[in-house]
C-alpha cells in the first residue's frame, strides 16, 4: 500500500533537500557554450575597446577647433594624417582616434572640398568618440557563477578574446521504462494489451531539452530482481528516472525495489493526476518514479524532475509563463490534492481537454497549458478567470 499520502509541496521540498548539487566542471570552448551554467565568475582581461575609437564615419578634429560653427557658418578646416591647429582627420567607424582629437563630425555635418573641410556642428570634446573601456573595464566580473550563457554572452566573452572556459557539466539522467504491457517502436504490430513505449521517451526529450544529458533504457519487465539490475547498473548516472510499476497492484514493484537499494522517501503524492509518484535516494542520488498512466508520469515530470534536474545542474529556477483566460467549462478540483487540468486556449478562453483521465496522453499534446487548483478548492466554474501554466 502507499505510504500515508503527502502535500505535493511539502514533497518536493522534502525530495529536494535529500540530495547535494553536481560538483563536476569541464572546461569547453565559448562556442559549445550555448545554454550552459558558468563555474566560477569571469572577469575581463582587458578593456573593451582597449583603444579610443571613432563612434561614426567622419572626421576627427578637436572640439575647440568647431567652436562658432553652424549650419549658416561652418568652420573651415584642412584634411590632414594627424591633429595640429586647424586640421582634420578622415575616419572611419572604428578606426582609432588619432593622437591630439578628442571628437568626431559625423560626415552628415560636413562637407569636404579639395583639401578643405566644411563643419557646420559645433561639438564637445568626447562627442561620437568611444572612450577605453567604455564597453567593458579590465577587472571587471562580467558574468558570474551559476549563470546561465546565452550567444550574446558568448559574444562578449569573444570580445574579451576569451576561447574556453569552466561550465558545470550537465546532469546525466538514466531514464527506465518499465511494464509487461510495453513494446520497442520497432514492433511493427501491436498484439492485444500490448502498448508502444512513450513515457521513457518523453522524459529523455524533457531532460535534454531542461539542460541535462539523457540515457534511455530498453524496456525493463515487471520483475523486482531485472529492476534491481537496471538501477544497479546505471548508478554512473547523476538521476535516475523510472516510468511505471508504481501503484499498489501484484506488478508494481519499483517502490520495493527503490527502498531495497536506498531510502524511499515518498510513496503517494497529493498531485492529481499523479498520486502513485514515488520519490527516494540511491547512493546519494535522486530517483523520480513516474506512475506508468502518461499524464500522471508527466506531472511528476513537470513538478519533481525538472525541479531536480535544475537543482543538480545549479540551473536557476525560472518562473512560469503563465497567462490569464476566461473557463469555457467547469473543471473539477480534488480535495486534498493539487490538481492539474489541461487547458487549450483559444483567443481569451480556456477550454479544459479531458478534465479526468490519467491514461488521455493526447489532451497533454492537444493543451497549450494547466490550470492548477490548490488543494482547498473544490473546482472552478464556467465563466470564471483563471491563471493558465504555459506548457511551452
Amino acid at each position: 500500500m502507499f505510504r500515508q499520502r503527502m502535500n505535493a509541496d511539502e514533497a518536493k521540498e522534502l525530495f529536494l533537500n535529500a540530495f547535494a548539487p553536481l560538483s563536476d566542471t569541464e572546461k569547453l570552448p565559448i562556442e559549445d557554450c550555448d545554454c550552459r551554467i558558468i563555474a566560477e565568475n569571469i572577469t575581463a582581461g582587458m578593456d573593451v575597446p582597449h583603444y579610443r575609437r571613432a563612434a561614426m564615419d567622419g572626421f576627427a578634429v578637436r572640439a575647440g577647433d568647431t567652436l562658432g560653427a553652424g549650419a549658416n557658418s561652418p568652420v573651415i578646416l584642412k584634411l590632414a594624417q594627424s591633429i595640429e591647429n586647424g586640421t582634420c582627420v578622415r575616419v572611419h567607424t572604428g578606426s582609432p582616434i588619432p593622437e591630439g582629437a578628442d571628437a568626431v563630425v559625423m560626415l552628415e555635418d560636413a562637407d569636404l572640398r579639395d583639401d578643405k573641410v566644411e563643419i557646420f556642428s559645433q561639438l564637445h570634446p568626447g562627442k561620437n568618440v568611444g572612450e577605453t573601456g567604455e564597453d567593458i573595464r579590465k577587472g571587471e566580473v562580467i558574468l558570474k557563477e551559476g549563470h546561465r550563457l546565452r550567444p550574446c554572452d558568448i559574444a562578449v566573452l569573444a570580445a574579451l578574446g576569451i576561447r574556453d572556459i569552466p561550465v558545470f557539466r550537465k546532469p546525466l539522467v538514466v531514464v527506465i521504462p518499465t511494464g509487461e504491457e510495453l513494446v520497442s517502436r520497432d514492433n511493427p504490430v501491436l498484439g492485444e494489451g500490448e502498448v508502444y513505449e512513450t513515457n521513457g521517451l518523453m522524459a529523455a526529450l524533457y531532460i535534454r531539452k531542461w539542460g541535462g544529458a539523457s540515457r534511455l533504457l530498453d524496456i525493463v519487465k515487471d520483475d523486482p530482481e531485472k529492476i534491481k539490475d537496471a538501477i544497479f547498473s546505471n548508478l554512473d548516472a547523476d538521476m535516475i528516472i523510472t516510468s511505471g510499476g508504481t501503484s499498489v497492484g501484484k506488478r508494481d514493484y519499483v517502490p520495493g525495489v527503490i527502498g531495497s537499494l536506498g531510502d524511499l522517501l515518498i510513496h503517494g503524492v497529493g498531485i492529481s493526476p499523479g498520486k502513485p509518484t514515488a520519490l527516494g535516494i540511491i547512493n546519494g542520488k535522486p530517483v523520480v518514479c513516474m506512475p506508468g498512466y502518461p499524464v500522471a508520469g508527466i506531472m511528476a515530470l513537470f513538478f519533481f524532475a525538472k525541479a531536480a534536474l535544475r537543482k543538480l545542474g545549479h540551473i536557476q529556477d525560472e518562473e512560469d509563463r503563465k497567462v490569464r483566460a476566461v473557463l469555457s467549462g467547469k473543471i473539477p478540483g480534488r480535495t486534498g490534492y493539487k490538481t492539474f487540468a489541461r487547458v487549450k486556449l483559444e483567443k481569451c478562453e480556456a477550454i479544459p481537454l479531458a478534465t479526468s483521465g490519467a491514461g488521455i496522453l493526447s489532451s497533454v499534446s492537444k493543451a497549450d497549458g494547466f490550470v492548477i487548483i490548490p488543494e482547498n478548492v473544490e473546482g472552478y466554474d464556467k465563466g470564471e478567470e483563471v491563471e493558465v501554466v504555459l506548457i511551452e
